[in-house]
């Protein structure tokens, strides 16, 4: 592909993840009950820009998406939740197993993910005003309880990014550079 036609898919692909990503973080205004689910999957969604054009290019998508999310989202749970961690964790987990190994690899992982809910916790009801009243109502074990089961939907996550990758590699790369010659 010549230095060209490179330009032009990268701004192409850069530009339909972005509106995807928006269009899909729209969508969590809407139903109340994928709040969680859409910035994961929204997330994942940056992983083809980091295998297809790196690290930078993504940051650059995930900033705009977030910006536009937090600007123009109803739903600021999701918008929170996706700048927070789900919309920089793809980009960020290739460079942490890149140069961490093993069990150290997961705990920095964990670390981050815990510092980002429980920050993401504070910005919704301190900055944005929203109200967890309805876990809340279940007791004072409620958010710890919520936070263990976010650690466990965290493993599940990050290994169905590792798996993303792998199928985006060896049965769409192709199809999607096709699209876009």
């Amino acid at each position: 592909m010549n230095r060209r036609k490179a330009l032009s898919f990268k701004v192409a692909l850069g530009g339909v993840v972005a509106a995807l990503s928006l269009l899909f973080m729209i969508l969590a205004g809407v139903t109340s009950t994928l709040v969680y689910a859409i910035p994961m999957f929204t997330g994942a969604l940056l992983m083809m820009l980091v295998v297809e054009f790196g690290h930078g290019f993504a940051t650059l998508i995930y900033v705009a998406v977030s910006v536009l999310s937090l600007l123009l989202l109803g739903n600021k749970e999701a918008a929170v939740m996706y700048a927070a961690f789900f919309g920089y964790y793809p980009i960020i987990k290739s460079i942490l197993e890149r140069y961490i190994k093993g069990i150290v690899c997961w705990i920095v992982k964990y670390l981050i993910f815990n510092v980002a809910i429980v920050s993401s916790y504070f910005i919704t009801t301190r900055i944005f005003m929203i109200s967890f009243e309805d876990v809340e109502a279940f007791g004072k074990f409620a958010l710890p309880l919520l936070l263990l089961a976010g650690n466990v939907l965290f493993v599940i996550y990050d290994i169905m990014l590792t798996r993303l990758v792998s199928v985006y590699l060896y049965r769409w790369r192709k199809s999607i550079k096709r699209v876009f010659k």
